[in-house]
C-alpha cells in the first residue's frame, strides 16, 4: 500500500491502523507536511520517505512505487 501524504495527522493513524495486521507492505511518502504526520506513520512502517511536492501527483505516486 502506497500513501502520499501532506498534514494528515488527522487521518494517518487510523488509515494505518486499519491496514496493520493486513500483511501488505507499508509505505508512506509525506509531500512536505508541517505537521505530525511523518512521525505517525513512524510508528506503522519503517518504509517513510520524503518526496518535495512539485505539483504532479503522478510524479509523487511513482516515486512511492519505486520505494516498494
Amino acid at each position: 500500500v502506497c500513501i502520499i501524504a501532506k498534514n494528515e495527522e488527522k487521518n494517518m493513524a487510523r488509515c494505518l491502523e486499519s491496514l496493520t495486521g493486513s500483511g501488505a507492505e507499508l509505505v508512506v511518502v509525506d509531500t512536505g507536511s508541517s505537521d505530525r504526520t511523518r512521525g505517525i506513520a513512524e510508528k506503522y512502517t519503517g518504509s517513510v520517505y520524503d518526496f518535495a511536492w512539485c505539483d504532479d501527483f503522478s510524479a509523487a505516486k511513482n516515486y512511492a512505487v519505486s520505494r516498494s
